[in-house]
This record gives C-alpha cells, structure tokens and sequence, in this order.
C-alpha cells in the first residue's frame, strides 16, 4: 500500500507568523536568498526607529558593501602581526590591537553591508501630524509561507489600510501594493529613503547626507518609472522604480523620494523597487501581480521539491513547538543563509560583526540544504571557496604552511579580518571537505570530482603540514583557538572536535585520490594514522588535552567535544565514551552562562547517535534564553544579536539526522526520536547523514 502524501501546504501553513502589533524583536522578512526585505507591521519600514535596538528592519543583497575610505595617515600602514611560537617555528597571526587601532578597526570594519533604501509609509492624521505607530489601531499581519506574501492591515483613525509585499524570487525586487481611502486625500504615500553606509548593526548613517548623492538619471512620469543611481564614496548601486496609474514620483529631501496619487488617482498605489549593482540597460520591471506570482510558484516548489517533516501523528506535546521550529527554519533559511556568498550570523537582516561571514559557522547556517534535498542551495555559496584559494594559499605560505588556510571572518572579497580570536581558528578548515563530499553523494560523477579536486588536495595539504609530530603523535597547537573560544591559544592543544574532524577530513582526501585513481599521498596517511587520540578522563571525553575539569570549570561557551559524533561520523571516537559524555554535558552544562543557539542541535545529534533520543528532544527544546524561537522564527541571543542563523541551520540538520537516520545508524524509521509511540513522525525527501 502506497503511503499517503503529506499535505505540505497544510503543514507548512499552519505555521505561518500572525502578528498584532509592534515589537521590535519580530519583524518579519520576504526574500530569495540573494535579497531580503525586511518589515515592521505596516508590511514595509514605516517605523525604523522603532526596530533599531532590536532587530533593525534592513534592505540587503549579497552584493551591496560599502566601504569607507582609507584615512590618508593610514594609506602607506602595514597591518603588524604578532608572532608565536608554534613548536619551535615563528607564526604570525593578526591578533593585537594595541598600537594600531586604526588601521586593526578599518580592517575589521570594511566592507560593511549596506542598507540599500528604506521603503516605508509616509502617513498623516487628520490635522496634519505625522502618524506614530501608536495611533495605528486593529493590527494584523500574516506571512503566507507557501507564498511568501507578507499582508498586512490596520486602522488609522478609522481608516483601514493593507498592504502586500512580497520579492520576486529571481531579481533583487520588491513589489508592493498599498490600498486604503487615505491615499486619495494625499494623507498616505510611498516613501524611499537611502541611508549612508554604516558598520553598525542597522546599517544606517542618516546623518551625513553630504557623504552620498542619489542622481535620477532618467524620468518619465508619463511611463511611470525613475532610474536612480546611487554614489556612496567609491561604491554605488542602480535602482529601479515603477509605479501604478494616478501616481507621481516627487523628490523631498536629499536622497529622499515619495510616490504619491493626485487628487483624481485610484484608492490604490503599486509599486515596484528594484536594486541592482549596476544600472540594467534597458530592462522592464515586473508589475506588482507578476511578481506575487512568481514569488508564489517559486515557494510553492521550494515546500514541494526538498523534505518535509509531519508532526501531526505525535501525541507527545512538545511535538507542534518543535515542527513549528522547523517550518519556520526552513523559511528563513531559504531566504537569508541560501544565497552566492556565506551567510552572516544575521543573514540579510542586519549587521552582526559588518555584515561579515564567518567560514566556521558556514557549515551551521547551511549544510543542512543537502539533507533536506536542496543542496542547489547550499551550493550557491560553494563557489566563494573557489574564488578565494589564492588568498587561501597566500595565508598558508606567509605562515609556512602546505596548501590552503581558509579565512576565519570574511567580506566578499575573501581577505581575513583581524581579530585577538579568528586568525587562531582552526575548525573551518575541514569544512570545504565536507561540502565535496555531500556534492559528490548527490552527484558522484567526474565532473563533481574534478570541480572539487584542487579544494580537496589543497586542505589535506595545509591540515597535513599544520599538524606537528611531537613525541610519535601528530598533535594540534598550540597556538590555537578551539571550537569554544573560551581558552588561552598559547596553552590550548589537541581539542577532541578539532582531533576528530583532522581525522574526518584527511580521510575523506584519501577518498578524493582513491576515486580519482590515484595513489595515497603518504603524509596525509601518516598524519590521520598518527593523530593524538582524543583526550578523556573518567570515562568521558575533554574539550582539550589535560582540561580535566572540562565538566565543573569550564563547563560553558560550546560543548564542542559533542561535535565529534554528531555533527561528524566519529572518527577517533568510542561510542561508549561519547554517551557517557553527551549525559554528562546535559547534567551539567551551564546553559544560562553562555551558550550559543547551535549548541543544542550539536548536543542532540550526538545525542541521537549516541542511542540517547529522549536527550536529543531535550536538547532541542531546552527552556533557556538562547534556545528561545520568537514568532519569526529567529532566536534571540544578545543585543546586538537579535537573530542567530547558525540555531536555525543546526536545528534542521539535527532533524534531518533524527528523522532519517544516518550512514552506520539503526536500521529503522526516525532513529534519532524516542521510540515510546509519543512520536510517530512522517518524512519525505530528507536524505540520511554522513
């Protein structure tokens, strides 16, 4: 008997956000993964103030950076490593600030992801003033999942407006459509507004208009479409404005336009912005209906084509909060970690350290794509690894190193940022094997063998010559930073993650050459053979050789021991040891100290091979501060991290892991979840774990 379908729109609609009023934590984003917009309960950024201090309502694409100019003191200044020692040889590494301030901070600080035009209502109350949002009454705003249509109602002074937005899923285009008996009195408008670049987390300077120009360089209000240019320094961006019958584009202020219907005009305003990096010659714009159109049938084959998960058997009752996580990840995943460039912590929302990706968290934000059957997604962002192995191989031989180093924190240009922890990185390095390897699973061909071979060889090479032998084991650090951050890089060696994903990724090089008919390359066998086994005590694994109270001083920042199985297939591990470790961490972890949001998924998938699955749930849903999932679907952690994309990409990947197993696990349906009836889940495209 054929098992029936699962309804996905019913699944993925019952979780759609439904907002009443403002707060400034939950704003809600329309995107494709190279753009996203994101909005207050108007629909657009009526009320930017508002968010600024939560989470800032940005307008971004993967290509829009701005960057300051280099002060003239600073342009014959040379960055000025500091060395250590790295058994016996001389390393430098960028981590001191002091002395260099200037020149540490621009480098850290540029380029910087710019907030490329506020879109926003423009409204006035009866006797003139401008409307706050507290005089907007009867709030409602829906995000249609299935459709990406953010609608959106309210009441101003008895007036009801709506609003629809939505982007268009193959430009970098937002199209909007305002209806309300405000418009025809002049008391509503369209208001565009662009900001001055800033590396703060709003992306906004509003307070150097001299700083930036917006030209119009072609008008035509009987065609109903303005071309903008905008000058930022040495950057700039095109933009692209259309716009329905009965309105007119009219220029208010320095870099500052409204669009607005005269007084014969329709009770309704349509519009469309595009944003492009350079000005499209000639092209048209899509009208308002055409992109809610094509928005609808591309996440109708996003829900369609990868995985999806079914709740709705369970009788356990945290099952709904757990598939609404989900559904929910996997929308703002889609549209803020799926695009050409590595995601930043923030995605498109705003701006977490610039706006800048870091390749250690890479793996968190998106390896998850693959297992739900969208790896096209994922690979988006591969090719940066291929853009920037120069400059890997350049950090690698400036250190003294085989291969290719990969950065730690990033822009697009690829060039590491300076930083007292990331240079010191070490657990990025593995990740371009891994993400051969899931391509190379989805397409075992020659072609994915050879597009990956130079990446392959070139970070077994670099893992191979950075591991040093020390008393007949190969050893890591120090200097290093570990996966938690949390220890001193001149005393910090041989953490057990780090141990294991060496292991992992030389093995899977080994595998590249024996696919490609070539020999094994015998210093990458020596090492992997000859690692440092991974440290323990008492039965249990440590985060690093000789922190044998792993579990009662520095039992907080990341469980990354855990990642060794879990994460990774366990190379080096006894599973034994690891189960033992993996109670002992939820016994005792600090996770009001300092947790992060992917350290619950990374506990409950060695949790789920460990033969632990009731602590694999627990984990998940752990009732702390940085495990909470507001109503957009983003997790909360700091101030100046109001969303953490890294929670959400681990969550999917440890469900994809618990709902369809993995390579060596139980041979049976949803290993990963208790087997005590509370959980009778249902799948379809979600594809087994390394």
């Amino acid at each position: 008997m054929t098992p029936e379908r699962i309804d996905r729109a019913a699944v993925v609609r019952r979780h759609n956000p439904v907002l009443h009023g403002f707060d400034p934590l939950t704003p809600l984003s329309v995107g494709n993964g190279e753009f996203a917009f994101t909005a207050d309960v108007t629909g657009l950024q009526t009320f930017p103030e508002l968010y600024e201090h939560g989470c800032p309502l940005g307008t971004a694409a993967q290509w829009g950076w701005h960057s300051f100019p280099l002060p003239s003191e600073l342009e014959s200044a040379a960055i000025r490593p500091t060395f250590y020692n790295a058994h016996g040889r001389s390393i430098p590494y960028v981590t001191d600030r002091r002395g260099q301030e200037k020149l540490f901070d621009h480098l850290r600080q540029n380029p910087h992801r710019l907030h490329l035009g506020c879109i926003g209502l423009q409204m006035e109350k009866a006797d003139g003033a401008p409307a706050g949002p507290e005089d907007l009454t009867e709030i409602q705003q829906t995000l249609d999942l299935w459709t990406g249509l953010l609608e959106s109602r309210f009441v101003l002074e008895g007036a009801v407006v709506t609003v629809a937005t939505c982007c268009h899923p193959e430009l970098d285009l937002l199209a909007v459509r305002v209806a309300s008996p405000l418009i025809l009195p002049g008391r509503l408008r369209l208001r565009l507004a662009f900001p001055y670049g800033s590396p703060d987390m709003a992306m906004v300077d509003w307070d150097h208009p001299e700083r930036h120009r917006t030209a119009v360089t072609y008008e035509a209000l009987v065609d109903r479409r303005a071309d903008l240019f905008r000058e930022l320094d040495a950057d700039g961006y095109a933009v692209g404005l259309a716009w329905s019958e009965g309105a007119m584009l009219r220029c208010t202020a320095p870099n500052t336009f409204v669009l607005e219907v005269g007084e014969s005009g329709p009770q309704i305003l349509e519009a469309c912005c595009r944003f492009a990096a350079t000005a499209p010659a000639g092209d048209e714009l899509p009208t308002f209906a055409e992109t809610v159109a094509a928005s609808a049938a591309y996440w109708e084959r996003y829900w369609s084509d990868g995985g999806i998960i079914d709740f709705a058997g369970c009788t356990d009752p945290r099952a709904f909060e757990l598939e609404r996580r989900v559904i929910l990840s996997q929308f703002v995943t889609a549209v803020h970690c799926a695009g050409s460039l590595p995601p930043a912590e923030t995605g498109l929302l705003c701006n977490s350290w610039y706006g800048k990706f870091h390749l250690e968290m890479h793996w968190w934000h998106a390896a998850h794509f693959a297992s739900w059957g969208r790896l096209s997604l994922l690979a988006r962002s591969l090719a940066f690894y291929h853009r920037i192995l120069p400059h890997a191989r350049e950090i690698a031989a400036e250190q003294g190193y085989a291969g290719a180093r990969w950065p730690k924190m990033v822009g697009p240009e690829g060039r590491d940022s300076p930083s007292p922890i990331g240079p010191l990185l070490i657990w990025q390095q593995p990740h371009p094997l891994y993400y051969a390897e899931l391509c190379y699973r989805a397409a075992p061909t020659p072609v994915t063998l050879e597009r990956w071979r130079e990446i392959v060889f070139a970070s077994a090479d670099f893992m191979a010559s950075y591991a040093a032998l020390d008393d007949g084991r190969y050893v890591l650090g120090p200097p290093l930073k570990t996966a938690a951050e949390n220890t001193d890089a001149q005393t910090a060696a041989n953490p057990a993650f780090e141990l294991a994903y060496w292991g992992f990724g030389l093995r899977v090089a080994g595998l590249w050459r024996e696919r490609l008919g070539l020999a094994p390359e015998p210093q990458w066998e020596a090492v992997r053979r000859g690692m440092a086994p991974l440290p323990e005590a008492d039965g249990c694994y440590l985060q690093q050789e000789g922190m044998d109270d792993t579990y009662t001083v520095w039992n907080w920042e990341h469980p990354a021991l855990l990642g060794a199985f879990g994460m990774l297939p366990g190379d080096g591990v006894d599973p034994a040891t690891m189960r033992r470790s993996v109670r002992r961490v939820m016994d005792c972890w600090q996770w009001d100290r300092k947790s992060w949001g992917w350290d619950f998924p990374m506990v409950a998938m060695a949790a789920a091979r460990s033969g632990e699955p009731e602590l694999a749930i627990e984990a998940l849903l752990l009732d702390v501060p940085r495990n909470r999932y507001l109503a957009n679907g983003h997790v909360y952690q700091r101030e100046d991290l109001p969303a953490y994309l890294p929670a959400n990409g681990g969550l999917l990947s440890a469900i994809g892991m618990m709902a369809a197993g993995w390579e060596g696990g139980p041979d049976e349906c949803a290993p990963g979840f208790p087997q005590d009836g509370g959980w009778a889940i249902r799948y379809e495209g979600i594809h087994p774990w390394i």
